[in-house]
């Protein structure tokens, strides 16, 4: 673990070296995000914080990584190479969303057909093992852009993004060291330091954000990370202690929170008969801030809720696919619908209040 530890201390000394120079660049050169209907920041907020990132991990990364392992590991990082200058570009001029999802193909292909990242099986999921080369690749495809558009959408919080992504990574991290597979733990732990940097400057309230730069960058990651632990972990062997017989449920759950507000919002938005892809406030983050919460509790609550879900997916690692799976998309909807229900509450309560006091308002002016 001394090399992870090594690769996490040198991305966060880098990208905190780095971000304050961002700010101070951003702002002189009005390269903010500014607030509008859809932001709840309320000032000119610097958004290239991704560059810091991206430039400490892929650093660390070459520093600590070595040299005879790099082989088809380049592939990984020309890959991210790809959305950070996508994810640059739109930070600067914004792109339209089929030339930004054209470049997540193209970083996609390159994971695919060059370092062979592929979902091979549906692993005992449904009763279906082995999947034809044409499925495999859309569905892997589907996955990698899916995960990594669903982490670009919970960037909309001070603190929120980069708190759930050292959550995923260093537990995806950490699995990785368990078993032998020093390459990866070493990117996620050379990713983790240098959010960790980022996320000093990013906590309410915000000095920067991490922007499209940050977000694609990080949740690309999230996406090699996801297919790789559960290709590996399915081909584990059975006696070995870190073996999880739901390896799909289980990389769910290192990810729960933004493939849940994915789902959540593109079937709120389908209900009311609008677009999936139409911005709003209805993120699961928006939600909450609607019962009161500050901007540091709700990502407090979210983040604890990730770690909930990692912690159950350990509590029940010998359970199958079939169980597990079901408990977390049942889980899933309680934890939802009750979110609606307690703003329902909140909203009815109000309501009352305010009527109560405009009938005493009217009774002090009639006596």
């Amino acid at each position: 673990m001394a090399i992870q530890l090594a690769a996490a201390i040198t991305s966060f000394v880098i990208a905190f070296l780095i971000v304050p120079v961002i700010i101070k660049f951003s702002l002189r050169k009005k390269l903010v995000d500014i607030p509008g209907r859809r932001k709840i920041h309320k000032r000119d907020t610097p958004s290239m914080g991704g560059i810091a990132i991206f430039l400490g991990f892929f650093i660390s990364s070459l520093i600590w990584i070595d040299i005879q392992s790099w082989g088809n590991i380049k592939f990984i990082l020309v890959a991210l190479f790809v959305i950070f200058f996508i994810g640059v570009r739109d930070d600067l001029v914004p792109l339209r969303a089929m030339i930004k999802l054209m470049g997540q193909i193209m970083a996609a292909s390159l994971l695919i057909f060059l370092f062979d990242l592929r979902i091979k099986s549906f692993y005992g999921l449904f009763g279906v093992h082995e999947l034809p080369d044409i499925i495999s690749y859309m569905l892997t495809y589907f996955t990698i852009i899916v995960i990594t558009n669903s982490f670009n959408l919970i960037d909309g919080l001070d603190g929120l993004a980069g708190t759930i992504a050292i959550l995923a990574l260093t537990g995806f991290g950490t699995w990785f060291f368990l078993i032998n597979d020093s390459i990866f733990s070493i990117l996620s732990f050379a990713m983790v330091g240098a959010i960790f940097a980022f996320l000093i400057f990013n906590w309410e309230p915000s000095e920067v954000f991490m922007g499209d730069t940050g977000a694609l960058v990080i949740g690309m990651m999230l996406a090699i990370l996801t297919i790789r632990f559960i290709d590996l972990n399915y081909n584990l062997s059975e006696y070995s202690p870190y073996k999880f017989n739901a390896s799909v449920a289980t990389a769910s759950c290192f990810i729960i929170i933004p493939l849940v507000d994915t789902l959540r919002i593109v079937i709120l938005r389908l209900l009311k008969g609008q677009s999936p892809f139409k911005p709003d406030k209805s993120h699961v983050h928006h939600a909450i801030m609607r019962l009161g919460m500050t901007h540091g509790r709700t990502t407090i609550i979210l983040g604890a809720t990730q770690v909930v879900y990692i912690g159950l997916a350990l509590i029940f690692r010998d359970f199958s696919e079939r169980y597990v799976l079901t408990g977390v998309i049942v889980l899933s909807f309680i934890l939802s619908v009750t979110l609606d229900r307690m703003i329902l509450g909140r909203l009815s309560t109000k309501e009352v209040d305010e009527r109560e006091i405009e009938e005493r308002e009217v009774e002090e002016e009639e006596g």
